[in-house]
C-alpha cells in the first residue's frame, strides 16, 4: 500500500486539516470501493454530473441524500421471493450499495434523473457574491467591484477631479 505523507505540509498550513484528512481517507476507501461504477463529469465551468450506473434498480430502490459537502447515493435492492431459480452463471451484480462523494464548498445537487439503467445527478457550484474576490479601489471609502463583472472601479475623494 503506498502512503503519502503529509506531515510536512501540515506543519507549514494552517486550517487545511480537513483537506487532508479528506484525501487520507479518500485514499484509503478507494481501494475497497468499485461498485457500482460511475462517472464525473464537468459539464461547464461551474457545472458537473454524477453517472452511476445503476442497472437492476428501481426508482425507488435508490436515495440521494444531499448533506453539507456530502452526496451519498444508495442503493437498497427488495428480495425477491423467487428462491427456486438456478443461475447457471450470476453476472449482474444485485447488491445494495452506499456511494459517497465529498463535494467541495457551494456545490449544490440541481437534478437528478434515472434511464437506462444510469442515475445521473446534476451539481452546481454557487459561490455568494459576499465570498466572490472583489478589488478595492484605493481612497475610497466604499468603491468596490466584483472582479466578475469586471467594471471599472468608480474614484472617489480627492483624486476624482
Amino acid at each position: 500500500m503506498n502512503r503519502f505523507d503529509f506531515t510536512p505540509y501540515r506543519r507549514n498550513t494552517v486550517g487545511f486539516d480537513r483537506l487532508f484528512e479528506l484525501l487520507e481517507t479518500t485514499g484509503r476507501a478507494a481501494q475497497n470501493e468499485n461498485y457500482p461504477p460511475f462517472n464525473i463529469e464537468r459539464t461547464g465551468e461551474n457545472d458537473y454530473k454524477i453517472t452511476v450506473a445503476v442497472a437492476g434498480f428501481k426508482i425507488d430502490e435508490v436515495e440521494i441524500v444531499a448533506q453539507q459537502n456530502l452526496l451519498i447515493v444508495t442503493g437498497s435492492k427488495q428480495s425477491e421471493s423467487n428462491d427456486n431459480r438456478d443461475f447457471l452463471h450470476m453476472g449482474i451484480a444485485n447488491r445494495n450499495f452506499e456511494r459517497r462523494f465529498q463535494l467541495a464548498d457551494h456545490i449544490h445537487v440541481t437534478d437528478a434523473d434515472m434511464a437506462d439503467g444510469l442515475l445521473i445527478i446534476t451539481l452546481v457550484r454557487e459561490v455568494p457574491e459576499a465570498l466572490k474576490p472583489r478589488k478595492i479601489a484605493i481612497g475610497a471609502k466604499t468603491a468596490t467591484t466584483v472582479i466578475e463583472h469586471d467594471a471599472a472601479p468608480t474614484k472617489k475623494g480627492p483624486q476624482a477631479a
